[in-house]
């Protein structure tokens, strides 16, 4: 395996883990995760939180195995962005901020997102098995994160409003 294959690969089973787990605690808990978001201003908060559960484990899932791998990204970057603008911005950078964390975090895991997503899975990954892996990446995996990106700008948009 070349250098690279098992850098992009770390990036994308820590990321996926992390996606994973993060969303399993929304979906064992979709009320709490529901009662959380109303207090943070979003609307439609029941249906958002179990969007988030699922829609995060499938990420994580989908970056881990490497299965589509800059539309996982792009899903990273949605939450990540939307995480920040609604919560961690106002902390300020470092995560032991309080009362809210800071940004230092979700831009961290934006940016290994955005990474895995342009310069493509890497060899050990199910894209590379189909053939996937070069029309995923490079420009069209960057204009899929902006996808993403925007995807979590319309969600702010519409759906929150700072308390």
């Amino acid at each position: 395996m070349a250098t690279l294959d098992f850098v992009l690969l770390a990036f994308r089973l820590w990321v996926g883990l992390v996606m994973v787990l993060h969303g399993v605690g929304h979906a064992r808990n979709p009320q709490g995760t529901a009662k959380w978001f109303t207090s943070i201003g979003f609307r439609r908060a029941g249906l958002l939180a179990r969007a988030s559960g699922y829609g995060e484990i499938a990420m994580g899932l989908g970056l881990a195995a490497g299965l589509a791998t800059s539309l996982a990204a792009a899903g990273v970057v949605a939450t990540m962005f939307t995480a920040f603008w609604t919560v961690h911005r106002f902390a300020g950078f470092f995560v032991y901020s309080r009362p809210d964390e800071g940004y230092e975090y979700v831009v961290t895991l934006a940016v290994l997102a955005v990474a895995v997503a342009v310069l493509g899975p890497g060899a050990v990954s199910v894209d590379a098995v189909l053939g996937w892996e070069a029309q995923l990446a490079g420009a069209t995996g960057g204009l899929v994160v902006l996808g993403g990106l925007a995807v979590g700008i319309g969600q702010v948009a519409s759906l929150w409003r700072k308390p």
